[in-house]
């Protein structure tokens, strides 16, 4: 059960421990908002959308003018778009698909929804000595197209496809993940639960959301290809599938699948570790970053998968599940756990009170300079930093609700340095000491008990008021 009153904002923050600087997410019908380690709102850009949302060198912003009808489409936003500090836009995507929708008039659409990667950066955050250009180079997008592949299923599916485009709007790179469906080594079982039902959902037609590719980047400069192993080339493409428990490498030039983990965890070498659902933001660490060359991941739980029909997925869809979330870092050639964060070192007991950590769904993770790690739990509007010894240092809580689901849901933030927005004078920075819950009283409760609010932890009102913001 959730509690209904909680604190919002800064509620942890011990700035020698941490890495310092400006934290970016996007709230559906609030708008994308720029955070210091307190908290206040440094900006917010309230016509804007972000899925995600990226703050690059000089304040720039790269995110999107709007979102299709729910109705008519599946997360498919506008345009990409970049932005400068004033919002003057300085380049702009949309001819991937022309849609016609009932009662719209026929309009042009990137389709661009989950991900994306400007040329300099493989990861889209901040990697020493590997900026992202902000006025040329390629961008490649991870879209949307609507296909007929009748060896997945006769459903109309709603296809994840990752394209490339150059700075004057051309596309001049596609892949299709459809067509490769034999390479990804689904189970017989697997291939005719999806046949039947390859996660079919009704946008005015029915669709099929086969995979729900949710994350996508290149490799980067990396060890392993240094090494001689081609299948880690800098220009390959990581990515993975939330409805599938796939996570897999695309080469570029053959548009073949060159490594995978998954869809299926139960023999080796992928039991090494453990069964992963649901995943999202499946990355290689950049070179320059503690960990580089190591897979990062969150790994949702939740539900997730294709295979034989089970008590607790009687049609075989969605087979497998797990009530509590996890953070992987793994060696991709010897697949063994580097580091990891789940309910265990976050404090709880497994399966005790292992929900504790919990995510089913949305949610990431970002290597920073430090070695510490951003860890996005989106579903409870929690983003915090830990470090390798897995303790927390700085943690918010978003007060900003997504009224569709009446949640405070984040899907994916980034943490970007100080000096990427030379906009605004770097903030002056007050630590914020964890509070004693078992102390912590709404004023007006427990009146004349000692467990009222004391001095010290009066703090706490001090970084959960709303600041002033500044909008966009």
């Amino acid at each position: 059960m959730a509690v209904s009153v909680y604190p919002t904002g800064t509620t942890i923050y011990y700035p020698e421990k941490c890495w310092g600087g400006y934290t970016v997410f996007h709230i559906e019908g609030v708008g994308i908002t720029l955070i210091d380690m307190n908290g206040r709102t440094a900006k917010q850009w309230k016509a804007w959308h972000g899925f995600p949302p990226k703050i690059f060198p000089g304040g720039v912003l790269m995110a999107s003018t709007g979102v299709r009808i729910a109705k008519h489409g599946f997360f498919d936003y506008f345009d990409l778009t970049q932005v400068d500090w004033e919002g003057n836009i300085k380049w702009q995507f949309n001819k991937y698909d022309l849609v016609t929708d009932p009662g719209q008039q026929p309009r042009w659409m990137a389709r661009q929804h989950h991900d994306f990667q400007r040329e300099g950066n493989p990861v889209g955050y901040y990697v020493p000595n590997m900026e992202p250009l902000t006025d040329g180079g390629n961008t490649l997008i991870l879209a949307h197209k609507n296909v007929k592949n009748s060896k997945i299923t006769d459903t109309l599916l709603v296809d994840d496809t990752f394209i490339e485009v150059d700075w004057d709007g051309k596309i001049i790179w596609e892949w299709i993940c459809s067509d490769h469906v034999n390479e990804m080594g689904f189970s017989k079982e697997a291939r005719e639960t999806m046949y039947r039902d390859a996660h079919i959902i009704n946008i005015g037609v029915d669709v099929a959301d086969w995979m729900h590719i949710n994350s996508m980047s290149t490799l980067g400069p990396n060890k392993w290809f240094d090494a001689g192993d081609k299948r880690f080339h800098p220009d390959n493409i990581i990515w993975d599938g939330r409805n599938t428990n796939l996570t897999a490498i695309t080469d570029k030039k053959t548009g073949k699948i060159v490594w995978r983990v998954g869809p299926e965890f139960t023999e080796s070498p992928f039991s090494k570790l453990g069964q992963i659902i649901g995943q999202h933001h499946a990355h290689i660490i950049p070179r320059g970053l503690p960990g580089e060359g190591n897979i990062l991941v969150f790994d949702n739980g939740g539900w997730a998968g294709y295979g034989a029909p089970n008590p607790s997925a009687p049609t075989g869809v969605d087979n497998v599940r797990r009530d509590y979330s996890r953070v992987l870092e793994f060696d991709p050639i010897t697949l063994d756990i580097v580091w990891q964060y789940t309910p265990a070192e976050a404090g709880f007991s497994i399966p005790l009170n292992a929900f504790g950590f919990y995510s089913g769904f949305v949610s990431s993770a970002q290597r920073l300079p430090n070695g510490n790690t951003l860890i996005t739990e989106g579903a409870a509007g929690r983003i915090f930093e830990v470090t390798a010894n897995h303790e927390t240092v700085w943690e918010y809580v978003s007060p900003y609700f997504d009224k569709r689901f009446n949640m405070n849901l984040v899907y994916r933030a980034y943490r970007v340095p100080y000096e990427w927005v030379p906009q605004l004078s770097k903030p002056t920075e007050q630590p914020v000491p964890r509070i004693d819950n078992s102390r912590f009283r709404v004023t007006g409760s427990a009146m004349g008990q000692p467990s009222d609010i004391t001095t010290e932890d009066a703090h706490f009102t001090q970084f959960c008021v709303l600041p002033e913001k500044r909008d966009a």
